[in-house]
C-alpha cells in the first residue's frame, strides 16, 4: 500500500528539486542585485578615503558569503521539510541515531568558513593599519569628556610654521580640516575613558585608549563635509562626542590653519588633568 501511494505522486522529487533550484536562483539574483549600483555597498556610505576600498571589499565579501550560505541552508531546510514530510497514512520515516559523514561535514565546513573570513579580515586589518608610507601632515587628536581636540602639528611646515589647535566643547562642535589627496597621520590619546575615533565615510575607526597610544594613516580622496563621531559608549554625554570633517583643497587647509593661528589658537592643547580628577568634576567644569 505504501508503494502505491508513492506511485500516485510521479515527479514529486523533481518538483522539489525544481523548487530548491528556483530558491537558489532567487538568492543568486538578490546577491547580484546587491552588487550593482547603490546596493553594491550593502548600506555603506559613499567612500571618501584610500582605506575605504579595502574595508568595502571585506564588507561586501562578507555579505555575499553570508547570503550564499543563507540561501543554501534555507534551501536544504525547505527540501528536507517537503521531501521527508509525513504523508497521510505513512509511517514515520526511518530514524537514524548518527551519520558520521554528515557530522564531519557540518563540523568541518563551518570551521573552513570561519578560517576564510578570519584570513581576509586579518589581511584587510594589516592593510588599513599600514604606516610604512611617509605622510604630509600629522594631527594629534585628544578625545576628552565630552568632545574632541584637534592639534595640527605644522610647526616645521613653512606654510604654517606653528602648531595650531581647535578644542571642542559640549556646546561647540569642533571642525576637523583635512587636505584632499594628502596622507595624514592621526595620533590618538585620551585623558579619561575609552573613546573611539570614527569617520564613517572613511570606513575606518580606531579606539582612543587612556595610556595607550594609537595611530593610523589615511588619505582623504573626495572633497566634501562628513560626519565624525565617537563609536564607543563612553559615558553620560557620549552623544556630544561628534565633529565635522571638512575635506578641502590644500590651499583652503592652510588658510584655515592660519585663521586659527591668527585667533591665538597656537600650541599643542592637551587636557592636563587625570582620569580620577575628571571623574569627580562636573562636565561643565572640565572645559573651563
Amino acid at each position: 500500500m505504501s508503494f502505491n501511494r508513492h506511485v500516485k505522486h510521479p515527479g514529486g522529487g523533481s518538483r522539489i528539486r525544481r523548487g530548491v533550484a528556483a530558491l537558489g536562483a532567487v538568492g543568486a539574483m538578490l546577491v547580484l542585485a546587491g552588487c550593482s549600483g547603490q546596493g553594491a555597498r550593502f548600506g555603506m556610505l559613499e567612500p571618501a578615503s584610500d582605506r575605504a576600498p579595502i574595508m568595502g571589499n571585506l564588507w561586501v565579501g562578507a555579505w555575499i558569503a553570508s547570503l550564499t550560505i543563507g540561501v543554501l541552508v534555507w534551501g536544504l531546510i525547505i527540501y528536507a521539510a517537503v521531501r521527508y514530510r509525513r504523508r497521510r497514512g505513512n509511517s514515520v520515516p526511518k530514524q537514524t541515531k548518527y551519520n558520521l559523514p554528515m557530522e564531519l561535514m557540518y563540523t568541518i565546513i563551518p570551521l573552513l568558513i570561519i578560517a576564510v573570513l578570519f584570513f581576509f579580515t586579518v589581511k584587510a586589518q594589516n592593510e588599513v593599519l599600514d604606516k610604512s608610507e611617509p605622510v604630509d601632515h600629522t594631527i594629534n587628536v585628544v578625545g576628552q569628556k565630552w568632545s574632541w581636540t584637534f592639534n595640527y602639528m605644522e610647526a616645521e611646515n613653512p606654510e604654517v610654521g606653528d602648531v595650531v589647535h581647535q578644542v571642542g566643547t559640549m556646546s561647540q562642535i569642533p571642525d576637523l580640516y583635512l587636505p584632499v589627496n594628502k596622507p595624514v597621520r592621526f595620533n590618538l590619546a585620551s585623558p579619561d575613558v575609552i573613546h573611539s575615533f570614527w569617520i564613517p565615510a572613511f570606513y575606518f575607526k580606531l579606539d582612543v585608549i587612556p595610556g595607550h597610544a594609537n595611530s593610523f594613516d589615511v588619505t582623504p580622496t573626495k572633497l566634501g563635509t562628513y560626519d565624525g563621531k565617537c563609536a564607543e559608549l563612553c559615558g553620560t554625554y557620549h552623544a556630544h562626542m561628534i565633529f565635522k570633517v571638512h575635506v578641502v583643497t590644500e590651499q583652503e587647509y592652510y588658510a584655515k590653519l592660519k585663521e586659527l593661528a591668527a585667533n591665538g589658537q597656537t600650541g599643542e592643547k592637551k587636557v592636563q588633568v587625570s582620569a580620577t580628577s575628571i571623574a569627580t568634576k562636573p562636565a561643565e567644569e572640565q572645559h573651563k
